[in-house]
């Protein structure tokens, strides 16, 4: 039934846009409308407008893969560097919510382990949305910051890396299906910076896979019950990219096909001296406005990757 109304909506916006251009044609047709200055520039808004929604609705056919369409959990870990590798972690947190904000899309922090002086160490974010995770999949992979350190009294300048893991939501019940003998769960106190109890109810949840060793935990809701269930969208999401990921090594193996293992290469650096400066190493789409892209302004980059993929797939 859901993917009937999804269907049903997609439907219904291309036979909006189709009686919308048959309005503007009839208008066009009116007598006399071709000496309407008022109306020829109303029409020509109109038709931009209507161009450019048609312009993104074929941009959004190119979302063909399987998990496309689905909402995504995004994970942001800081790399070796201390302080300066969690703030840029926390940077990228902001980034990413900030774009999700625009798109009207709904994020909600999962869990967050917050570095001792500033930043944080890891995070996890829940993103829903239309094509959510097709938009987001092109973001996993290490990030790379340059940029004068605040943290340094000299102010000298620093290279910063943080990994940034994007996982489709699995579908419940349809795809992982995880047994409760294979899992340990564990239940403690939320803690906040310096380690102060959050509350002195134990409403943090830790839950570990066992035959996977996979961990994830979740402690920003208040209920115990609303964690352990946001923790296990988690685990059944990484439980989904560890099978895809076996699939894809298989396919390979069977073809004769080299697969790097784990997410690790640098996608994108992002420079803010000596110059500003936001590159992807994949697509060679560049901008130098980086603070704009530190705003969530990020679309160009992940439409250039889009476009990038369709074109190594013969699209």
């Amino acid at each position: 039934m859901k993917r009937l109304a999804e269907v049903r909506q997609k439907v219904e916006t291309w036979r909006g846009l189709e009686a919308r251009l048959g309005e503007l044609r009839g208008l066009t047709e009116l007598p006399g409308a071709e000496q309407e200055e008022a109306l020829i520039a109303d029409l020509r808004s109109d038709v931009e407008a209507l161009a450019a929604r048609l312009d993104e609705l074929e941009f959004e056919l190119s979302f063909s893969g399987p998990y496309d369409d689905r909402g995504a959990i995004l994970a942001i870990h800081a790399g070796a560097g201390g302080v300066e590798s969690m703030d840029w972690a926390q940077m990228l947190l902001r980034m990413y919510l900030r774009w999700a904000e625009r798109r009207g899309h709904r994020a909600d922090v999962l869990d967050l382990s917050p570095g001792e002086e500033a930043g944080v160490k890891s995070v996890t974010v829940e993103v829903l949305g239309p094509h959510t995770f097709g938009y987001l999949k092109s973001e996993r992979g290490v990030h790379r910051l340059v940029r004068l350190s605040p943290f340094d009294a000299g102010h000298a300048r620093h290279t910063s890396f943080a990994l940034v893991e994007v996982m489709p939501e699995a579908e419940e019940g349809a795809e992982v299906v995880v047994d409760p003998e294979d899992l340990r769960i564990d239940v403690y106190r939320a803690s906040s910076h310096g380690g102060q109890n959050v509350q002195k109810n134990a409403t943090a949840v830790r839950i570990t896979h066992l035959p996977t060793g996979i961990v994830v935990t979740c402690q920003n809701e208040r209920s115990q019950h609303r964690n352990r269930t946001s923790a296990m969208k988690v685990l059944e999401a990484r439980l989904l990219v560890r099978e895809l990921e076996r699939q894809a090594e298989e396919q390979a193996r069977l073809k004769g096909e080299h697969v790097a293992a784990g997410w690790g290469n640098q996608i994108r650096s992002y420079v803010l001296h000596p110059y500003k400066m936001v590159k992807d190493h994949r697509t060679g789409f560049e901008t130098s406005n980086a603070a704009a892209v530190l705003e969530g302004e990020i679309d160009g980059l992940l439409a250039a990757y889009l476009k990038h993929t369709l074109g190594e797939d013969g699209g």
